[in-house]
């Protein structure tokens, strides 16, 4: 069985475009929320999670601090279109195994992926 990834992202396209770089590779679900990812973090098996860091209501930090509350401990990549390294560094420093910039080149978004896994398999350092 393939490996299942969450894509969370509040903008339609980029989850288009997600879709059409990862789907030959792994099972991907959809969220445009963070309330929407936590519910399919709670109901499906969920390998890694491609999060978006800027979204309405429930940003990516708040929805990954929520996932750790609630000890859901799969890998996180974070996509991010803002240029705030703050936002970056304080998803690292909370355990993401990477983070990725938009608009990103396809074949950088499936070598994170991959490098994620890698890592997960490894053993993180939470």
């Amino acid at each position: 069985m393939e490996k299942c990834i969450l894509v969370v992202d509040d903008d339609e396209m980029n989850l288009k475009r997600t879709k059409i770089i990862l789907q030959r590779h792994y099972d991907l679900l959809f969220a445009e929320s963070g309330e929407e990812a936590l519910d399919l973090l709670r109901s499906e098996k969920i390998d890694m999670v491609l999060l978006d860091i800027e979204m309405p209501n429930m940003n990516g930090i708040e929805t990954f601090e929520h996932m750790r509350e609630e000890q859901i401990d799969i890998p996180v990549i974070f996509l991010t279109a803002s240029g705030d390294e703050d936002n970056v560094l304080d998803a690292l420093s909370m355990g993401a195994v990477n983070y990725l910039k938009k608009p990103f080149i396809p074949q950088e978004l499936l070598k994170r992926v991959a490098k994620g896994f890698e890592k997960d398999e490894n053993g993180r350092a939470d």
